[in-house]
């Protein structure tokens, strides 16, 4: 790992070395062909304002539209140039990592300058994108993408290739519409390679080729999205055409911000906090669970007092009370995570999730009575060795520890799983709703189950 980190200095370096050099700006252009654009980006960023400045008179917009997609905040670069020339940068770049780019400019009325300084084309492109929500499938689509004909010959659909895709370098795939511009189906470029000029373009359109609606929640799509595996899948607006595409590198950018968005639920957030948002809102996001945790962790709290007795009469059950509410939060937890992925299939049914209530408990008990065994033996070999308990008291401390996890564990998989369930059926996200709530039931539960067995079989008896 450091070898690498070592060699990426390196080549940072070269770069911003070369960058700086008085060399000509053919030869520049030329040198910099050998390295990758993400290495260029780290070096660009590297530079003062000026070489910036000097750069883009050697590079050029179209160049450094290749390079800015790389670059994390972008629009404080783009300010560092003139409007015209960062509307040249934008409309040469990917309709998507230009909305990108633009959504880094804070300032709402220069955003929309350099959009209505861009060309017809990439403005319009902008604004399509710009008209999704952005959880919606539209927000995330690129409109580089190959669109021919159903009815044109496979010499026409070569040259409609090689045409668009001086614009358009997405040409893994190419997408099919019919006569009234509908999507039909997609080619893949090989099998147009390896066509012949006779062959009907019919013969090797896939009309079984997956597309998805712009207007489509991305939570709704993502799992089909991952399921396809395809470098690209068209994006269809209500009347069927295609308006866009959605790239593998979208989907995988898709999974990762759903996978940050999902493990801000599971805290207790209704969104995902990042490095730049404001103090204020990151509390208004937390407060409220946490009064509420709060509340229910004195609950909590009182239900230890009213076993005091217990407590002051075999203070060594305090020792392993950490373990038991560890194993309860640990299968809750388990089981939420199972069972909102079984949430997002809105076809089961209400049997099998009954089914699927009574399998969690199975499997939370089953694990219960594994790991209350491993604890009976060694609790109580600890006790009698360590702490030079007699066998017999020790194997009643150490079978309460025993019950307990059993108890506790078989439990806690029933509210990890009947507590999403719930709020999935009336309407509440089962993410933001369960994660927090469920570690805190699960703490109640556990100590009413501890104490109360030790209160029975120890002080009563």
């Amino acid at each position: 790992m450091e070898n690498k980190e070592l060699l990426e200095e390196n080549i940072t370096k070269e770069i911003i070395d070369l960058l700086r050099s008085d060399i000509s700006a053919e030869q520049m252009i030329e040198a910099l062909d050998d390295y990758h654009e993400n290495d260029i980006a780290e070096a660009y960023e590297a530079l003062d304002t000026e070489d910036r400045k000097r750069l883009f008179g050697i590079l050029g917009a179209e160049r450094l539209s290749e390079i800015f997609p790389y670059i994390e905040d972008v629009g404080e670069y783009l300010t560092e140039i003139t409007p015209e020339q960062a509307a040249d940068v934008l409309e040469n770049m990917d309709a998507d990592d230009a909305v990108d780019a633009l959504e880094d400019i804070e300032d709402e009325e220069q955003r929309e300058k350099l959009i209505s300084l861009m060309d017809k084309e990439a403005s319009a492109d902008v604004r399509l994108i710009n008209s999704y929500d952005e959880d919606e499938i539209g927000s995330m689509m690129t409109t580089n993408f190959i669109i021919i004909g159903k009815e044109f010959t496979v010499k026409q659909a070569m040259r409609s290739l090689i045409s668009q895709s001086k614009d358009n370098d997405n040409i893994n795939t190419i997408y099919v519409e019919d006569e009234d511009k509908k999507y039909y189906g997609a080619i893949e470029l090989r099998d147009l390679i390896l066509a012949r000029d006779y062959t009907p373009l019919e013969d090797i359109i896939s009309h079984s080729y997956p597309s998805v609606r712009a207007d489509e929640l991305i939570s709704d799509t993502i799992e089909d999205l991952k399921d396809y595996a395809e470098d690209s899948i068209p994006v269809l607006n209500p009347a069927d055409e295609v308006i866009g595409v959605i790239t593998s590198q979208d989907i995988v950018e898709a999974v990762d911000d759903e996978m940050g968005e999902d493990y801000a639920k599971l805290a207790g957030l209704t969104a995902e906090e990042d490095l730049n948002e404001k103090l204020l809102d990151s509390i208004k996001k937390r407060i409220p669970w946490l009064i509420l945790l709060l509340c229910l962790g004195l609950i909590t709290s009182s239900v230890v007092g009213l076993f005091e007795k217990v407590v002051v009469a075999a203070s060594i059950l305090v020792t392993f009370q950490s373990v038991i509410l560890g194993m309860a939060g640990n299968v809750g937890t388990q089981s939420l995570a199972v069972t909102i992925r079984v949430l997002m299939d809105e076809e089961v049914s209400g049997i099998e999730k009954a089914k699927f209530v009574l399998k969690e408990m199975r499997v939370g008990g089953t694990s219960g009575f594994v790991l209350g065994s491993l604890a009976f033996v060694i609790v109580a070999i600890y006790l009698h060795y360590f702490k030079h308990r007699i066998w017999m008291d020790a194997f009643q401390v150490s079978g309460i520890v025993g019950c307990s996890l059993l108890v506790a564990m078989m439990v806690s998989s029933f509210f990890g799983t009947i507590i999403p369930i719930f709020f999935h059926k009336i309407k509440v996200d089962p993410a933001v709703a369960s994660g927090p709530l469920i570690s805190t039931v699960n703490d109640l539960v556990a100590v009413i189950t501890y104490y109360g067995l030790a209160s029975l079989f120890l002080v009563g008896r």
